[in-house]
């Protein structure tokens, strides 16, 4: 537990984390588990929908068991996807199975409504103080002094040797640091939002549907319902403006033609909860780690939603968190500088894909090329596959014979 010091000085913890989500309750439970002071300051009083992933490749699903997520509760809160079904405005279309073919496990889609709070439990249970409806209002590094305004808006201070930034793309830990960036790409909205799934026990593949500056994802999640997932480009801001998220977004679904083992029934099922929108898409930092502070999950940097890696990325970023601050306290100071390089290494080659994705995204003629290469070439789709679901290193991807089978006439 915390330590209430005298004479109103802050109050002290070991480590103060800035955002209850994934990454920062990920966090929680390695490091509480670990018997070390962990406060975790969350702004929501609750869990809400907000614009976030939720569909992951296998390796999130490992992951979350490494945290200490037991497999009955996992299975309330993951549904299993075969395969992510890509399809072009030209009507080009490919399957990937993130390398069930060759043993592996399936993607699943997350219920984030009882993943998350399963995952505060388990931050709780594991001996970790996280503290809901608690506003960060400054954050001083050099001391790692935080203050903080709880529900009832009495200003509070808190002291920790280690701070972590876990609250996001907006993060107020990154933005103390200054290593905040935007990312080099366009302007893009995300809207996203579920609607009830009227066979919730069918096996249904999630689909990526391609369009005129934008994208639509719809994934089948635990808790008999499909997210819907919008990405829109700058040409969309008019009809944004003009017509608003909701009509927008009920034609792109609407213009979702059914296809084999999907009938579309869903377009017209009920909406379960509110548009959620996100802006901007993507955010860079030029350090994800300094003298007594660190990023974790979207805070450490965030680019692509096509792909569907940000949960893996999140708890894999807690993982390697983990071990460099327990390092730090046990007097390693340079281990937050190693985590920094550990999480350059690892994501270096994930984001160069990601940045070949969103290249091609950018062109559709280029698009609708590889996508016909993809389909037609099973061992480059296969690779592809092995490759997002994080069954081979992402480097894989940029070797040029790879890249020569995937562009060659």
């Amino acid at each position: 537990m915390t330590r209430a010091l005298p004479d109103g000085r802050p109050e002290r913890a070991e480590v103060a984390i800035v955002g209850g989500g994934l990454a920062g309750t990920a966090l929680a439970t390695l490091l509480a588990s670990a018997g070390h002071e962990v406060v975790v300051l969350e702004r929501s009083s609750a869990w809400h929908w907000r614009a976030g992933g939720v569909f992951a490749s296998p390796a999130a699903a490992a992951a979350l068991r490494r945290v200490g997520l037991d497999d009955a509760t996992l299975r309330t809160v993951a549904r299993p996807i075969p395969a992510m079904r890509v399809e072009t405005p030209r009507g080009t279309s490919f399957r990937l199975t993130y390398g069930t073919e060759f043993g592996g496990e399936p993607a699943v889609g997350f219920d984030r409504s009882r993943l998350d709070p399963a995952m505060v439990d388990v931050a709780r249970a594991a001996g970790a103080d996280l503290r809901v409806g608690a506003t960060v209002t400054n954050v001083v590094l050099d001391s790692g002094e935080l203050t903080w305004r709880p529900a009832d808006g009495q200003t509070r201070t808190l002291q920790a040797s280690v701070v972590v930034g876990a609250d996001g793309s907006r993060s107020v830990v990154a933005a103390a640091a200054g290593v905040s960036r935007r990312v080099r790409m366009s302007p893009r909205v995300g809207l996203t939002y579920h609607l009830e799934d009227r066979d919730p026990r069918a096996s249904l593949d999630a689909r990526m549907r391609v369009f005129r500056d934008g994208y639509v994802g719809i994934a089948p999640v635990a808790g008999g319902r499909i997210n819907i997932g919008i990405v829109l480009g700058p040409s969309w801001r008019g009809a944004l403006t003009r017509d608003g998220a909701e009509s927008v977004s009920r034609r792109i679904v609407m213009a979702t033609p059914a296809i084999r083992d999907d009938n579309g029934a869903w377009r017209y099922a009920q909406r379960c909860d509110a548009i959620a929108g996100a802006w901007p898409l993507g955010h860079r930092v030029t350090r994800r780690a300094g003298r007594g502070w660190l990023l974790v999950g979207d805070a450490a940097g965030f680019l692509d939603p096509f792909t569907g890696e940000g949960i893996h990325r999140a708890l894999l970023s807690a993982e390697l968190a983990a071990r460099a601050i327990r390092a730090t306290l046990a007097g390693r100071p340079e281990a937050l500088d190693a985590y920094d390089r550990s999480m350059r290494r690892r994501f270096l080659a994930k984001d160069a894909v990601s940045w070949l994705v969103q290249s091609f995204l950018a062109q559709p003629a280029l698009f609708e090329y590889a996508a016909r290469r993809v389909a037609a070439r099973p061992a480059v789709r296969g690779t592809m596959g092995r490759v997002l679901g994080d069954l081979v290193p992402a480097g894989e991807a940029l070797d040029p014979r790879y890249l020569a089978a995937l562009l060659a006439p």
